[in-house]
């Protein structure tokens, strides 16, 4: 582990060398035009709308990390900002993204404990899929010398949203029972991690069929999540379950807050039922709100059942609870070194790969996470249709024939 350990910090003092003196970059004279990749959503819709351009290279601001990105993670959000199917959308174009890792380029002023050199991960609010991105201090942390970027990738975003649902919302104790939808994804996979590091807690999880055979250990019991899992869950406990963690929204609403015991905590922090196809479907999301039920707060009285949302970018960009957000960082971390937990990393895309991605994740293909590995190359059957070397915004939108996206797994790049 040591060996290991020295081998990383030689790699990462190789990299700074390679690139030259950073501190001298970090002042940009009038003469400079220096560029960088990024993935640029020129509008919101379907997978036509995503290209790789070149964009001006941000400068760090006061209190702010310069970092030199390795990977970035994606998340079934993203595939939604995509499609504009959040509330208040920002104005495209953009450069989505909410969480990368990588290697400390350059320090805005009064910024302090970080040193280039640093390898870290950090939340970035949008702009993270690109080759170098900024944001504030306290949005950065260190990763430990053997965690691998990709992992740390897969890290941020879906283990301390896990870790904050399952121990600051629900308030996990050994004994309790906890249901998770989408269980072969990367918050799925970190939700059943956690679980296992407190005694004797029952995991009920729905996936995919095809995922059952790979993560069947990571769960105590696993459901189609093609069916209704409702009957099944009480058959095994028939009081039902103390924790239901919802990504999907819709029936599942319904659904979760009837299996919950007294006392239980249902909490959504998703809604990934309102999309149905490539593009934002007004049907879907009609559907999917009717569908939801209705919350009277007299019957959680009568029935001592807790209803909870959780969104972490909103807690970190708009709450300001970020100093919450370090101390959860750092108890995960801790697990990390003991080897208790270890975020499941499902494949690597180039960034001019990133509509094969998206479409791996809207196809619920994953096991674990998908990582935007920026110094991957594309493979030639990929890199033409997502690349652009013009501004972003000025190419004519395309047809796409998506006939043969059943073949993904057959074209897939790389599979950890």
């Amino acid at each position: 582990m040591a060996k290991e350990g020295v081998e990383k910090a030689e790699e990462t003092e190789h990299m700074i060398e390679k690139d030259g003196g950073k501190d001298q970059e970090s002042v940009l004279t009038a003469g400079d035009t220096k560029e960088m990749r990024a993935v640029v959503l020129a509008g919101f819709g379907g997978l036509n709308k995503l290209r790789v351009t070149k964009k001006v290279m941000p400068e760090p601001l006061e209190g702010e990390v310069k970092i030199r990105v390795k990977a970035c993670g994606l998340n079934f959000l993203d595939l939604m900002v995509r499609q504009g199917n959040i509330d208040n959308p920002p104005k495209t174009p953009l450069v989505p993204g909410f969480e990368c890792s990588g290697i400390v380029e350059a320090l805005g002023e009064n910024t302090k404990g970080f040193e280039i050199g640093d390898r870290v991960m950090a939340f970035v609010n949008y702009n993270a899929w690109a080759e170098v991105v900024c944001t504030p201090l306290e949005f950065v942390y260190k990763i430990p010398d053997d965690m691998t970027f990709p992992e740390a990738a897969a890290f941020s975003m879906n283990f301390v949203a896990a870790y904050m649902m399952l121990f600051e919302v629900a308030n996990l104790r050994e004994g309790m029972s906890v249901l998770v939808h989408s269980a072969g994804g990367g918050m799925g996979q970190a939700v059943a991690q956690l679980c296992s590091t407190v005694p004797n807690v029952t995991v009920f999880g729905t996936a995919s069929p095809f995922k059952h055979e790979a993560i069947k250990d990571s769960v105590t019991h696993l459901f189609d999540r093609n069916v209704d899992y409702v009957p099944e869950v009480k058959k095994i406990s028939p009081e039902g379950v103390d924790i239901v963690l919802d990504c999907l929204c819709g029936e599942n609403t319904g659904k979760g807050l009837g299996l919950l015991k007294p006392l239980g905590t249902y909490i959504l922090y998703g809604s990934s039922n309102m999309v149905t196809g490539e593009t934002k479907s007004f049907f879907s999301l009609a559907k999917s709100w009717w569908q939801v039920e209705k919350v009277n707060p007299i019957k959680l009285y009568d029935e001592n059942k807790v209803i909870a949302g959780f969104s972490l970018l909103n807690l970190l960009f708009k709450q300001g609870r970020s100093s919450l957000v370090k101390i959860v960082v750092d108890k995960l971390i801790s697990l990390y070194n003991a080897r208790k937990i270890k975020p499941l990393v499902d494949s690597l895309w180039a960034l001019e790969e990133v509509k094969e991605a998206m479409q791996r994740i809207h196809d619920r293909g994953n096991i674990g996470k998908l990582i935007l590995d920026v110094e991957k190359s594309p493979t030639p059957l990929m890199a033409n249709d997502s690349t652009e070397t013009s501004e972003a915004g000025e190419e004519e939108e395309e047809e796409e024939d998506h006939e043969g996206d059943t073949d993904n797994k057959e074209r897939m790049p790389f599979i950890q």
